[in-house]
């Protein structure tokens, strides 16, 4: 026959509130994760409640290890395009591609200027070539 067993523990109540406070504030962690746009709407999320029993060795208490843990979704990761080759020197240069086409120049709204494919603006580019012919010079003279 078994013995009729009387538990009267409440897990909001459990640590003075302490286990109840935790999942709480892990929960909350949740919701703020949800909401972020940054992050896959579609994946699950989890808390974790575990505790642990430990008994004296008399066997009349039992300290009660309450651990809470949240498990959120990861941001998402971003992506980008970046061109290589060699230069006229034969070294090999990478930069990221801004302007969404190699070769292709590209207004930048953030500085009002235009840049090339690099991003890197047209005026120093043009500043730095010798080889840039002032026609508006040459048809004054």
């Amino acid at each position: 026959m078994a013995k009729k067993l009387e538990l009267n523990i409440k897990l909001s109540e459990l640590a003075n509130g302490g286990a109840q406070e935790k999942f709480n504030h892990e929960l909350k962690r949740i919701a703020e994760n949800i909401l972020d746009p940054n992050t896959d709407a579609n994946k699950k999320r989890k808390i974790v409640l575990t505790t642990t029993f430990t008994p004296s060795d008399d066997r009349n208490l039992v300290t009660i290890g309450i651990d809470v843990k949240s498990m959120l979704a990861p941001e998402n990761g971003v992506n980008t395009l970046m061109m290589v080759g060699r230069n006229d020197s034969g070294y090999i240069e990478a930069n990221e591609l801004k302007s969404g086409t190699p070769g292709q120049t590209y207004f930048d709204a953030n500085d009002s200027t235009l840049k090339d494919d690099k991003g890197q603006p047209i005026d120093q580019i043009e500043q730095k070539s010798s080889n840039v012919v002032d026609l508006q010079a040459k048809n004054k003279a």
